[in-house]
């Protein structure tokens, strides 16, 4: 707790303390522009300071601004996650998890990964915070209808008390019932964030914190019987709340806080005709704390088998301190160093000893290890090149990554681009030690398990006149993966499974958009396969997403509107399964799923800084077939009409 008090103070008071200096002449921002789509003193015809002046900086560093315009891509990220979930298919209920429909092997992760990765979809991580500089106060509302009893909330604002400071503050909540017996959701995500540049630029801080809740109600999806009343349509069954889910007593919860700080100070800072060279310290402070918890009023040994007590109460916990002292060189000829050392103090586990069968399973994984961290970058004329590297110093926790990334544009309207991946980390926690109140749910895999080992290469070609096309083939050693082992009489046994032969995997996707007059055709179309000797790693072979749609702008232009319809589709495979007590996926190979298309209908409007949302999803689902499911017994989403708005303020 005193750790808590200590980084807080740190955090917080330097910040509203810089805060109070009034600059008396203009100063740059302090970022990266590889980004920035147009100059900061850029102004509108109005006086008014220019959209383009609301920048939004990133965890690299890269800055774009606020964009209001109305566009297909607004509609696809115009979601829960606010992200496009092209590659993901949703549960019923807004805020329940996602099944996803492809694999990046890429990762600079050099540490496992946290419990309960189904939950992890709007868990915000340190990667998704942006930081801000405006002219004027900026607010942003996100407001979208969800599924019975709830609605969907995220409110954003940012303002700089100076030139040198900016804060925001935002929080989404989420609560929504579902169409479902017990499958209500309730969300929370707090976020602040800081940053503060010195007049003369020579120190810089950014930080945030964030604190989140996300908790979803567990029945275990539809049972078998119901599944196949489900794909019959029966009619007393299109009202979805009579189904008897597999139970209705379990939940389950994910919170974290995290306090993260950077600091930059330049020793050099030299800037003339020639060469322009800039050399700093840097330091980064880190610090989160989250759990996991699993309740369930009483047992269902039919669903999950055998337990030690009557009424179930799972919970994991992981304290994560993470500190480093850097170094960055910048020059103009030369390019970007950047070189730090860090420190790591994890602590994952559970409060109490489990024996089973005469084994004892330890409750902790508690070390700590120094590491290393460096990168490249530089850009001449039209070749941009990136590199990175990285490595845990530990016996312990071992992991290790480089990667590197060289791009060059040959026309103004054409871009390529080619990367190397090659990573080796441990599993996620809870395939090295879990603990339950299950007794199937019980392992020690930390003597077992070796470092899962990935090569990836990539190519990608950007072009607006041309579309957009991406391939990459990696090759995964030592995959690690929740299995199911079993299903004895419908109880099914999971366990965390390491596949030591090798996995070949290749992702093609290719995007473009025909136009003719306002009418518009935009496609998006994934093939993936995968090659190995057991079916340990699904995925399918097909996903696409078609969108047509009109634009115009009536009203003396005053109100812009698009509408249309997509369709989704992906082609059959056997989906992960969804394990509510885990709260992660596993690979089954009994059940496909897939094959059936979703289409939705939408009309989308602008009015000013206003964009007004209006869908009928999934309309084809009463005259399609009933056969739709985003994980086996877990049916996606039936017809439902919702709308919402985005609305920008700008003081």
């Amino acid at each position: 707790m005193s750790r808590f008090f200590l980084l807080f103070f740190c955090f917080v008071f330097p910040s509203f303390v810089y805060g109070q200096k009034i600059p008396k002449k203009k100063t740059p921002v302090v970022s990266d522009t590889t980004k920035l789509l147009a100059k900061k003193n850029a102004s509108s015809k109005s006086g008014k300071p220019s959209i383009e002046k609301y920048l939004i900086v990133d965890f690299k560093n890269d800055t774009t601004y606020v964009d209001t315009t109305l566009t297909i891509k607004k509609e696809y990220k115009y979601n829960y996650l606010r992200k496009d979930n092209f590659n993901r298919i949703q549960f019923a209920n807004t805020g329940q998890t996602y099944n996803t429909l492809s694999l990046d092997a890429s990762t600079s992760y050099i540490k496992p990964l946290f419990s309960a990765q189904a939950r992890h979809f709007n868990y915000m991580e340190i990667g998704d915070i942006n930081y801000y500089h405006v002219p004027t106060p900026l607010t942003e509302l996100y407001f979208k209808t969800v599924f019975s009893q709830g609605q969907n909330l995220d409110a954003f604002f940012t303002v700089n008390t100076s030139k040198q400071f900016n804060f925001s503050l935002a929080y989404k909540g989420l609560r929504s019932l579902g169409n479902y017996q017990n499958a209500l959701t309730s969300t929370g995500n707090f976020r602040f964030t800081t940053n503060y540049t010195t007049k003369n630029g020579r120190y810089s801080m950014r930080g945030h914190i964030t604190m989140q809740d996300l908790l979803n109600q567990e029945n275990g999806g539809l049972t078998d019987d119901d599944v196949q009343r489900f794909k019959d349509g029966v009619e007393e069954i299109i009202d979805r709340s009579v189904f008897d889910p597999n139970f209705e007593n379990a939940e389950n919860i994910l919170e974290g806080k995290r306090f993260h700080l950077e600091q930059a100070y330049s020793l050099i800072n030299r800037v003339d005709s020639t060469s322009n060279t800039k050399l700093s310290l840097t330091n980064t402070v880190s610090f989160e704390d989250k759990f996991y918890e699993y309740n369930q009023t009483s047992a269902d040994n039919d669903f999950f088998g055998s337990s030690f007590s009557n009424s179930i109460e799972d919970r994991v916990t992981l304290e994560d301190f993470y500190t480093d002292f850097g170094i960055a060189f910048n020059n103009n000829i030369i390019g970007r160093v950047d070189f730090k050392v860090f420190y790591n103090d994890v602590n994952y586990g559970y409060n109490s000893l489990v024996t089973l069968e005469g084994l004892t399973i330890t409750n902790r994984i508690k070390t700590n290890f120094f590491g290393f961290r460096g990168a490249y970058k530089k850009q001449l004329g039209s070749f941009l090149f990136n590199g990175e590297i990285g490595a845990n110093l530990s016996e312990d926790i071992k992991g290790n990554f480089i990667n590197a990334k060289a791009g060059y544009r040959l026309s103004d309207n054409l871009y390529l681009e080619g990367k190397v991946d090659i990573s080796s980390r441990l599993p996620n926690y809870n395939h090295l030690l879990y603990q339950s109140d299950y007794t199937n749910y019980n392992w020690d895999n930390q003597s077992n398990f070796n470092n899962i080992k990935t090569q990836q290469i990539a190519f990608s070609l950007k072009s607006k006149k041309y579309g957009n096309a991406s391939i990459d083939v990696s090759n995964i050693d030592n995959y690690t993966y929740f299995n199911l082992q079993s299903i004895d009489n419908n109880t099914k046994v999971i366990k965390p499974a390491q596949y030591t032969e090798s996995i070949q995997y290749l992702r093609l996707k290719i995007q473009k958009e025909f136009r003719l007059g306002k009418f518009a055709l935009d496609n998006t179309i994934m093939y993936q396969n995968v090659t190995s000797n057991d079916n340990v790693l699904n995925v399918p072979s097909l996903v696409t997403r078609n969108t047509l749609y009109y634009s115009d702008e009536v009203f003396k232009k005053s109100l812009k509107f698009q509408t249309g319809i997509t369709l989704n589709y992906f082609s059959k495979y056997n989906g992960n399964g969804y394990d509510p007590l885990l709260a992660e996926f596993y690979t089954q190979n009994q059940t496909e799923i897939g094959g059936f298309p979703r289409l939705d209908f939408f009309i989308n409007a602008k009015v000013r800084q206003t964009r007004i949302y209006l869908k009928a999803e999934h309309f084809n689902s009463s005259f399609t077939g009933y056969d739709f499911f985003s994980a086996p017994n877990n049916p996606y989403r039936d017809f439902t009409v919702r709308f919402g708005l985005v609305w920008n303020f700008f003081l």
